[in-house]
């Protein structure tokens, strides 16, 4: 079946819906418009005068039939860009500061993972792209062919907290003198003689898999530039909500969330400790899908939403 013809099922909506508390005529930002599932039920509880931007930096999110759909609604905007440029998006229109939400759905999204050309899904053969904007930047495969042993076994460590990434860096360089290690397969199949022991209900190839597509976009990176700029942009009263997918996302949500609530740094060398106000408060604890949810949507079982307030 195509693209188009999938139903998509976005993920943990009506804990979206409650976490950004819409409002009829307020001015939201959808980080990651995907196939438009969180922005058409966002759309549909606005008003005459609500606005939504949607960003995606996948030129085939920006394309496709769900995208033309929603931007026939005058209320609705769509950009082709990364969060990591949140705030220039936003000031183009003069919104800074007027944000009533900002919702961020992390990781790669499913269209991504069905379509074997992108390289994502190591249950597909095909080219070894992985680049989540394939406008530009060096793809898994060019990536590979000049990475040394010792970088390539910290990105599996770091990014995919791989036990054995420096069996499986080993392998790919030695597989790698004798041949380019130009698809999915290729790369499935070295990971898979190289891991000496198997998890139960996972493949081992997730986390290498996750990891190398986790710094070719660097994803990371462009997350903790997005949250800065999210909480910029938001006006007060104003919600973030955000869901990831793996625990080093959401270690860096956390994180940042606990931070802009307890404020700026004391200096403990001073006798007078002044501190930055906190520019977020949290609403409530982390949520996760309930039981009905990821039977009907497995990729949702590992997503967990957090919401904060801009004060």
């Amino acid at each position: 079946m195509s693209q188009e013809g999938r139903t998509h099922r976005p993920v943990m909506l009506r804990e979206v819906l409650d976490g950004l508390a819409l409002r009829a005529d307020g001015l939201y930002v959808d980080c990651t418009f995907g196939r438009g599932g969180h922005s058409a039920a966002i759309l549909e509880h606005l008003g005459a005068e609500g606005r939504l931007l949607a960003l995606d930096k996948d030129p085939e999110a920006v394309a496709s039939q769900e995208a033309r759909r929603l931007c026939a609604d005058p209320r609705f905007a769509l950009d082709h860009g990364s969060f990591a440029n949140l705030r220039e998006f936003v000031e183009r229109r003069g919104w800074l500061g007027h944000i009533a939400g900002v919702l961020m759905d992390l990781g790669v999204s499913s269209p991504q993972l069905d379509e074997a050309d992108r390289g994502f899904s190591f249950m597909r053969e095909g080219p070894l792209d992985m680049r989540m904007d394939t406008t530009q930047g060096m793809t898994a495969a060019e990536w590979l062919a000049g990475v040394s042993e010792r970088e390539l076994a910290s990105v599996l460590r770091d990014y995919g907290e791989e036990r054995y990434a420096r069996r499986i860096a080993r392998a790919i360089l030695e597989e790698r003198s004798k041949h380019p290690i130009l698809s999915t397969r290729e790369l499935v199949e070295i990971i898979e003689n190289a891991v000496p022991t198997r998890e139960r209900s996972k493949h081992p190839a997730t986390r290498s898999f996750q990891a190398i597509r986790i710094f070719i976009n660097r994803e990371l990176e462009e997350l903790e530039r997005g949250l800065r700029q999210a909480v910029d942009v938001l006006k007060p009263g104003g919600r973030l909500v955000i869901i990831a997918f793996h625990s080093l996302e959401d270690r860096i949500v956390k994180r940042f969330m606990r931070d802009e609530e307890r404020g700026g740094a004391s200096l403990p060398h001073l006798p007078l400790q002044a501190t930055e106000p906190g520019r977020l408060k949290r609403i409530g604890k982390a949520r996760m899908p309930g039981p009905e949810e990821v039977r009907d949507n497995p990729r949702a079982r590992s997503a967990v939403l957090r919401v904060a307030e801009r004060l």
